[in-house]
């Protein structure tokens, strides 16, 4: 939904305000940033088994996390703990921690694993998940591509064209399930040398 030009102006303000308050300190909570909580719509036309609609959404002014929720508190608590899961990782990745009121920077994770199946990958994405092209990453799984309570769907299917079950795979990332199916093809290509 876009903003009113007054919510555009009155965003940015406080984004300078925070910014320039940010260097009063080094290590920033969810308080030193600029955070605006709005209501939301419902949709009657919304339907997805796995996911609810939530009253409120809180944002970081210039930022990608958002946290969501039946009232402002929960939307603003579920704010606090994706912040706190995306520094730790910026953190463990040897980032540095994003300066509140400035812009994040867009961040595409990594595609080593799942660029090493090339055909495969490309395969698995029209005969499995139906879909002529999408982006994938290392971090990608199969509950990416659905709204269902489960992956059952998708795992019979999977069975059905490879032949394998990967229902034991926890994460369900796609990089696992590619070496799954690989690992299964080696024999059968080892056999006919």
């Amino acid at each position: 939904m876009p903003f009113s030009r007054a919510t555009r102006i009155s965003n940015q303000l406080l984004a300078a305000w925070k910014w320039f308050l940010s260097f009063r300190k080094s290590e920033w909570t969810l308080n030193d940033y600029p955070i605006r909580v709005a209501a939301q719509e419902p949709d009657s036309t919304f339907s997805a088994p796995r996911f609810s609609q939530n009253l409120y959404r809180a944002y970081m002014v210039n930022g990608v996390i958002t946290g969501s929720g039946d009232t402002p508190e929960q939307a603003r608590s579920k704010l606090a703990q994706n912040l706190e899961t995306v520094t730790q990782r910026r953190k463990e990745e040897g980032k540095p921690a994003i300066r509140p009121g400035a812009n994040w920077p867009i961040e595409f994770v990594s595609q080593e694993e799942v660029s090493k199946y090339g055909a495969l990958g490309e395969e698995f994405i029209q005969r499995i998940l139906g879909l002529e092209w999408t982006w994938i990453s290392d971090e990608s799984s199969l509950w990416d591509f659905h709204t269902q309570q489960s992956n059952e769907l998708l795992y019979a299917k999977i069975r059905e064209v490879y032949g394998i079950d990967v229902s034991d795979i926890e994460s369900a990332r796609l990089s696992a399930i590619f070496k799954r199916i690989e690992d299964a093809r080696a024999p059968a290509r080892d056999n006919s040398s």
